[in-house]
């Protein structure tokens, strides 16, 4: 799942005042039953089928309901009755179905689940996420053309009752099974709205705790409102949830401060620093990691691997967490995030294994070693002044932060020169998907705790993959991971390092550092912790 850096700075604080006063009254902000957040930027989508990013994720996970949800770390049955066990080798799956209901009050029935992916892998849908289905029965040949939609491998077996089959077995499939591209989707709604579905509450339905009403793509607030047709319904406290789009600092400690807003979520640099003695100041070690990402399509010379090795090692890592970013960063030698998985028979993360040692050199800071590749890396491929631009987010956080990196690359690599282009954040989305960029700023978060969900991304083919960083034997390795090692977890395991020390030897993609989600919450605040899919659940979540 895209993840976006969007530090907290759209509104005025004036405006958002007007904003908030227009809410309701000073009883109401501060009910014991309404949860008001900052979000760092507004909704792109409400499609799970086009969904690409962490806000999106979240407020579809408020609103939707899929087979399971995440309860903290545990992952729970939702509409499925069970987590369920694979059979056939484990490529079939069968899940016995809840009587829930649409807020509407019609029935949500296997048949939604298939419509819903049926349409996410549909070509003609042109989801940017229809990758995820890989390894489901005839997912990526539907998605490619070359077989009808109705052969995916999914099929209702009655009312109530789905199945899913796969090519071969899949060992997180059940994970996957929480990711809001998953969800069910009524047709009626869809249809009707034909390309504009998911860019307004109007005409929707909800399926999950909470609905969301009155809201348009481009509003800057917004509000859920409990589903008293959500079947688990008696669990949910809160009756409404507020999110405020706050990117300026200093606007939101205001807000805070005052009690205007519950939770202030996505703090960085001087004012994470600012409040980290603050007794409600929390920080949460993320699944997710930013990186630079290559126009390799564009540019040739970014194809040079000395050249994109060299521009990793001419970034010190420690200055940007520690004096950048307020230490709300921890610095990334792989791809994958620190502390997200585990070797299934010696319990050691990903991240420090044996394997990934000798490769970490690339993520270090040796602005000499940095020079000679550099210097090298231009001979090789004919330039003699670089000039390129980096894109990134608009807000204030992201833009300092841009401004280090143009500082150590301009500092320590002979002859190049850096221009910065800070846009808003779908705009930055917009660019990267359709490679109208240079060098871009971006980030994943992982959409369920394994290691392939970043890895995958860089694969040759996946839509994902914005900058078009290929490497045959790397591909050879991801596949063998998800075929005929699937059932095998050491080769598996051991495919995924070997795919991993490639990419961090070839730097495909520079990592900057993991994320560490830097918060106020108000100490009334109970359960709200972050899932392993990166998303919060605000079934349990309570006011005292």
């Amino acid at each position: 799942m895209k993840f976006k850096k969007y530090l907290l700075a759209l509104l005025p604080i004036f405006l958002f005042a007007l904003v908030l006063n227009g809410c309701g009254s000073s009883s109401e902000k501060d009910s014991k039953s309404t949860l008001s957040i900052s979000s760092s930027d507004v909704i792109a989508t409400m499609d799970s089928s086009m969904n690409t990013d962490v806000i999106g994720a979240q407020n579809l996970t408020n609103t939707m309901e899929g087979l399971y949800r995440y309860d903290g770390k545990t992952l729970k049955p939702a509409i499925a009755k069970k987590v369920v066990k694979p059979t056939n080798g484990g490529k079939t799956y069968t899940f016995n179905l809840r009587h829930t209901k649409w807020s509407n009050g019609k029935p949500v029935t296997a048949s939604d689940f298939v419509y819903a992916w049926r349409r996410t892998v549909d070509p003609k849908t042109a989801s940017q996420y229809a990758y995820i289905y890989t390894g489901i029965k005839n997912a990526d040949k539907i998605n490619a053309g070359k077989k009808p939609v109705n052969t995916l491998g999914i099929k209702a077996l009655g009312k109530y009752k789905l199945q899913v089959t796969l090519e071969d077995a899949i060992p997180y499939f059940n994970t996957l099974m929480a990711s809001s591209t998953f969800y069910p989707q009524y047709k009626p709604s869809v249809e009707k709205a034909g390309k504009q579905y998911g860019l307004k509450s109007k005409g929707m339905v909800f399926n999950g705790p909470f609905k969301l009403v009155n809201w348009s793509v481009s509003d800057n607030s917004w509000t859920e409102v409990k589903n008293n047709s959500y079947w688990n319904a008696k669990a949910v406290s809160l009756k409404k949830v507020k999110y405020y789009v706050v990117k300026d600092a200093n606007t939101g400690l205001n807000l805070y401060d005052a009690n205007r807003i519950n939770r202030l979520e996505k703090l960085s640099g001087d004012t994470a620093r600012q409040v980290s003695n603050y007794k409600t100041f929390s920080l949460d070690k993320q699944t997710g990691n930013f990186y630079l990402e290559f126009n390799q399509k564009k540019y040739k010379f970014f194809r040079n691997a000395k050249i994109r090795q060299a521009i990793s090692m001419a970034i010190n890592r420690k200055q940007l967490t520690n004096n950048v970013l307020g230490k709300t960063g921890g610095i990334e030698h792989t791809i994958v995030p620190v502390g997200m998985s585990y070797n299934p028979k010696t319990n050691v993360d990903f991240t420090k294994e044996k394997t990934l040692q000798s490769s970490s050199k690339y993520t270090e800071y040796n602005p000499k070693e940095a020079k000679k590749l550099w210097k090298e890396g231009i001979k090789e491929t004919g330039q003699k002044n670089l000039n390129f631009t980096l894109l990134g987010d608009d807000t204030d956080g992201s833009k300092k932060q841009n401004e280090f990196l143009q500082g150590q690359l301009e500092k320590n690599l002979p002859g190049l020169n850096i221009t910065l282009s800070n846009v808003p954040f779908k705009s930055r989305l917009d660019k990267s998907s359709s490679g109208q960029f240079d060098i871009v700023v971006t980030g994943w978060n992982a959409d369920y705790p394994d290691p392939v969900t970043f890895l995958d991304i860089f694969t040759s083919d996946n839509s994902q993959n914005n900058g078009k960083y290929s490497n045959p034997e790397y591909d050879a390795l991801i596949n063998k991971s998800k075929t005929t090692d699937a059932t095998d977890e050491n080769a598996r395991w051991q495919d995924l390092l070997d795919a991993t020390k490639i990419l961090t030897e070839d730097q495909g993609a520079v990592p900057l550092y993991q994320s560490y989600q830097a918060n106020l919450t108000r100490s009334n605040i109970k359960n709200y912790t972050m899932t392993p899919n990166g998303s919060y659940n605000l079934v349990t979540v309570f006011k005292k």
